[in-house]
Order: structure tokens, then C-alpha cells, then sequence
């Protein structure tokens, strides 16, 4: 059984090789007009942009509902200085919102809604920092693929030119460089789309938990100034 597994072990290693050595040996092909480093390029910088994007963007999604449970039932036993600090000890622009209104409370009810429509307007900028660049790099990517198809068949009408005939040898290589530059292009685009989808999608979801829950402090704080339990403002405890 051990000789059997270092076996499958070595032709793990040994197709992994394979597999990079192909790729390589593709890029090497593909790059006689210089494009496939463009390609690259786009591809390294536009998955820098996106893991950082989606750690960043699940470091700050949290539980909106056991949140906002907090935030009343602080209302409730210490007023808005207890739900204040529950908001500076929870991460994330959902309780960023919650806790710019709570200051502004002193202020009247007005104060309180613009001050969440304002900074979440903010935060709501934080969270898209960085997407129009991995749009970019996902627009730049097939481009410089479609530049290098065009220069791979300027390659073979030049070779065609200069032996004064057509043959399938001739017209071989630039048609293949052609090829592996729109290739590397869209396979470069399509994984970039799927993690800007992915983080767009990540987005939508926690500005909507913002406006929800600014909804729910705007419900908890009027409630609480007429006196009545503020557990029963909003939502969140429900379903």
C-alpha cells in the first residue's frame, strides 16, 4: 500500500510538471509579438484586486440580525452609550451605520437619518474601492488577446509574402500564435468576472443589510422616545 501511494504520489508530481511545463511552453509560443505579458499582467494585478476585495469584504460581513438584537437590548438596559459600545465592538459597516446614528441622537431624529444615509454612502464606497480596476483588467485581458490575434495573422500573411504561396507550414505559426493569445485573453477574463460577480454580489448584500438596519435604529429610537419596548422595532428578531 505505501508503494502504491508514493507511486500515485510521483504521478501526481510528475503530471503536475507536465501541466506547467505546457503552460510555459503555450506562453513561450504565444508571446512572439510580446503580448501574452500584457495577459499576465492582467491576470496577477486583477487577482491581487480581488482576494483582497473578498477577505476584505468577508471581514466585514457579520450577523445583521443578532446585531441589531444587541443594539435594542442595549437600548433597552443602558440607553444609546451601551449601544454605542456595542457598535465600537462589533467590526463592519453595518454597525459603523448603526453607530453613526447613535451619535447623532442627541441631535432629534432628523440628525440621526441623515447622518446613516450620509455614512453609508461612505462605507458604501469602501466596499466598491478597487472594482473598477478588476473591471478593467477584465476589459484589458481579452484585448491584448484580440492584439495578439491580429499580429499572429499579420505573422502569417508575412510568411505568405515572402515564400509567394500558401501552405499549411507557412501560415502555421502565426495562426497558432493568433490562437493562444485569444485563448489566454478570455480565459484571463472569465476568471476575473467570476470573482468581481462574486464580490458585486457580496456588496449588494451587506448594503442592503446597512439599509435595513438603519431602518431598524430609526424604528428602535422613536420607539424608545415614546416610551414603548424597543424589541418589538423592526424585523431582525423575526423568522
Amino acid at each position: 500500500m505505501k508503494l502504491y501511494a508514493l507511486l500515485l504520489m510521483q504521478d501526481a508530481a510528475a503530471n503536475d510538471g507536465g501541466f506547467t511545463n505546457m503552460l510555459v511552453q503555450r506562453f513561450n509560443e504565444g508571446n512572439e509579438g510580446g503580448f501574452m505579458w500584457p495577459v499576465l499582467i492582467c491576470l496577477v494585478i486583477g487577482l491581487a484586486i480581488a482576494f483582497e476585495r473578498i477577505i476584505s469584504l468577508n471581514r466585514s460581513d457579520i450577523n445583521s440580525r443578532k446585531f441589531m438584537s444587541s443594539v435594542k437590548e442595549a437600548l433597552e438596559t443602558g440607553g444609546i452609550s451601551q449601544a454605542e459600545e456595542v457598535c465600537a465592538n462589533t467590526r463592519g459597516p453595518v454597525a459603523s451605520v448603526v453607530q453613526s446614528g447613535l451619535l447623532r441622537y442627541d441631535e432629534g431624529m432628523d440628525a440621526v437619518e441623515k447622518a446613516v444615509v450620509a455614512y453609508g454612502s461612505i462605507e458604501m464606497s469602501f466596499l466598491e474601492r478597487g472594482l473598477v480596476w478588476l473591471s478593467l483588467f477584465i476589459s484589458l485581458a481579452p484585448m491584448f488577446g484580440f492584439l495578439g490575434t491580429v499580429w499572429g495573422m499579420i505573422l502569417a500573411f508575412d510568411a505568405i509574402e515572402q515564400a509567394g504561396d500558401i501552405s499549411p507550414s507557412l501560415v502555421a505559426n502565426g495562426i497558432k500564435v493568433a490562437l493562444i493569445t485569444t485563448v489566454a485573453g478570455l480565459i484571463v477574463a472569465i476568471i476575473l468576472q467570476v470573482f468581481y460577480n462574486y464580490a458585486v454580489s457580496k456588496i449588494d448584500r451587506i448594503v442592503a443589510e446597512m439599509e435595513e438596519a438603519s431602518v431598524e435604529l430609526i424604528d428602535a429610537l422613536v420607539m424608545m422616545n415614546m416610551g414603548r419596548p424597543v424589541r418589538n422595532a423592526g424585523s431582525s428578531d423575526q423568522g
